[in-house]
């Protein structure tokens, strides 16, 4: 068995190093029961050392001119030799743990992808209902934070990656065919670990007010979902605050 890991990065020099030891510290989880791993960084054009720190940490790394979440991973994805492929964003810090429990859902057999619940570091108060929100549709629905998605690299390029058509909830999007096609092939839905939390950056709620985030729920409900084909509607992601 193998396993790719496979993070996006656009201008990560300040977090992507920390991100890459703790996901070679957890690549132990793999080693100790015979599997392969390897990382795979995509460049999402990037203007600062993001490329360079991640050939340093021994990444393979690939550019992505386009700056876009979705080709981003699907670039990164394409590059990835494994069986399997998680999906670890620059900004986040996993563990030997969070990989073991991974492990244990591929050898079950059962399902073709899953996902994780998340905490945020040095985040506002008002993020703990947000995040309390998220955590109960991701366990209902079935849906992955995009921060941390695994899944079989045969599922997911039969369902077609990520939705490039999207600038943002492209995560929701993929687990949603992703529980398709499980339901087709009688396999279990997205599984989300809940022992061991994925820690990830909770800067986007320092740098954004709460009337931002909420503009941008806002926008979307009232579009119906297609502003999120729209760059310029989804500033949270791409307006390039760091």
């Amino acid at each position: 068995m193998r396993v790719s890991i496979v993070l996006p990065a656009f201008n990560e020099e300040k977090l992507i190093g920390a991100t890459l030891q703790t996901v070679n510290t957890a690549r132990i989880a793999f080693e100790a029961i015979g599997w392969e791993s390897e990382v795979v960084v995509c460049d999402n054009n990037s203007t600062d050392r993001t490329g360079e720190i991640a050939r340093a940490a021994g990444a393979k790394v690939v550019f992505e001119p386009v700056n876009q979440i979705a080709r981003a991973r699907n670039a990164g994805a394409a590059a990835a030799t494994g069986d399997w492929l998680i999906f670890v964003d620059a900004d986040s810090q996993v563990n030997r743990d969070l990989f073991a429990e991974v492990a244990e859902v591929i050898r079950g057999g059962a399902h073709l992808a899953g996902g994780c619940i998340i905490r945020l570091d040095h985040a506002p108060w008002w993020t703990a209902v947000f995040l309390h929100l998220w955590t109960l549709t991701s366990r209902v629905c079935r849906w992955a934070a995009g921060s941390f998605v695994f899944a079989e690299s045969e599922a997911f390029r039969a369902v077609g990656g990520f939705n490039q058509a999207l600038y943002a909830t492209e995560e929701i999007d993929l687990s949603q065919r992703l529980n398709r096609l499980a339901r087709r092939r009688q396999l279990q839905p997205m599984r989300i670990l809940t022992r061991h939390p994925l820690l990830t950056s909770g800067r986007k709620a320092r740098l954004y007010t709460p009337w931002e985030h909420l503009r941008f729920m806002l926008r979307t409900a009232l579009s119906l979902g297609r502003s999120l084909n729209r760059r310029d509607a989804c500033p949270i992601w791409y307006d390039g605050r760091r």
